[in-house]
């Protein structure tokens, strides 16, 4: 097909944003405007209030984007946008954006998974380097899989979260220690100020062979501790507490990913979401999988949060199997990856 020159709209959560990806990687432009500001003294976001953001927010986001790519609604080859999963009022605002703009334009809409989007966030920059089949950990606030990927559009789940994904582990951990919001980054720079060794806080393994996660027991386990340690007056190091929870809660997922990827002699893994930016996370999946002679990739920080570059280059790969979504597309605030993947097969 001619090369594609798509406009990606991401409203899922708390950040709008919009970006011109040209044949699935090279980025004409990016913006995104974020509401953590607005949201941190709540200690999580507030649906109403960002999808209000969104709505005063949005269609100027999209004119700056235009005019830093130095294009016209003409020029474009499609119109992207997360349709799932995320706070149904904020998915609306973008959805309903994308619908308007791509009939008022006349160029097809492609509706994406922002989880997907995430995975595709690594081809923004791999794009040549990674090779299928490829095993790719996902982590994030809803999120906590083994997926192994086949070719483009084609999925497997190996293991799967069956409670708390951890980047929901980290933002409570840091709630309970009152040390902001979102948890992940700020448990990430104070465990560096920590002795990780510290405290031994529990991973679950589950049962031999499975790649299935479980965080409620080592996220009620730093709990637990924490109130032990208040009610016996003891002073706790925040700094300790974060670095021995990261440890417990990055290990296993090192663990996980590097045995599905032997299991299945795959040699090229990447990581998705916004707890792939974490420095445990990075190191330590790096030193696992060089010593097995296998590639390890990240998306680079900037598109490991939300954002619309990453939708852009996934719903590259749509347009070429001509994935198009009708003007009746709906946003679909609770759809995990993992019943996507199969409703894509049943399809």
């Amino acid at each position: 097909m001619d090369k594609t020159l798509i406009l990606a709209i991401e409203s899922s959560c708390d950040e709008t944003a919009a970006a011109i990806i040209e044949d699935g990687s090279k980025i004409r432009a990016n913006l995104v405007s974020s509401q953590i500001d607005l949201h941190q003294k709540y200690g999580g976001v507030v649906p109403e209030i960002a999808s209000r953001k969104h709505l005063e927010t949005i269609n100027l986001l999209i004119k700056e984007t235009m005019e830093e790519a130095g294009l016209e609604f003409k020029d474009l080859s499609h119109i992207a946008v997360a349709n799932s999963p995320g706070l149904i009022g904020a998915l609306l605002v973008g959805v309903s954006t994308a619908k308007a703009l791509a009939y008022g334009a006349k160029k097809p809409l492609i509706a994406v998974n922002h989880i997907e989007g995430h995975v595709y966030a690594n081809f923004l920059q791999h794009k040549d380097e990674l090779e299928f089949p490829l095993i790719c950990l996902i982590v994030s606030g809803g999120h906590t899989m083994v997926v192994k990927m086949t070719g483009h559009g084609e999925y497997e789940v190996m293991g799967n979260t069956r409670d708390d994904a951890v980047g929901e582990a980290f933002d409570k951990v840091a709630r309970t220690l009152g040390i902001g919001y979102p948890g992940g980054p700020v448990i990430d720079k104070l465990s560096k100020e920590g002795n990780e060794k510290s405290i031994d806080f529990p991973k679950a393994t589950l049962e031999k062979g499975s790649f299935d996660f479980s965080y409620s027991g080592l996220k009620s386990a730093v709990l637990n501790w924490i109130n032990k340690e208040k009610m016996l007056g003891n002073e706790i190091s925040v700094a300790d507490v974060c670095a021995s929870f990261q440890k417990a809660a990055v290990e296993i997922l090192v663990e996980k990913t590097i045995a599905a990827a032997e299991q299945e002699n795959v040699k090229t893994i990447i990581t998705a979401g916004g707890v792939s930016a974490n420095s445990k996370l990075r190191e330590l999946l790096k030193e696992e999988g060089n010593k097995r002679g296998m590639k390890v990739f990240f998306p680079p920080i900037e598109f490991c949060t939300d954002n619309a570059a990453m939708i852009g280059a996934a719903a590259h790969y749509k347009a070429i199997r001509k994935e198009y979504a009708g003007l009746d597309l709906n946003g679909v605030a609770n759809f995990n990856f993992a019943d996507y993947i199969k409703k894509g097969k049943e399809e």
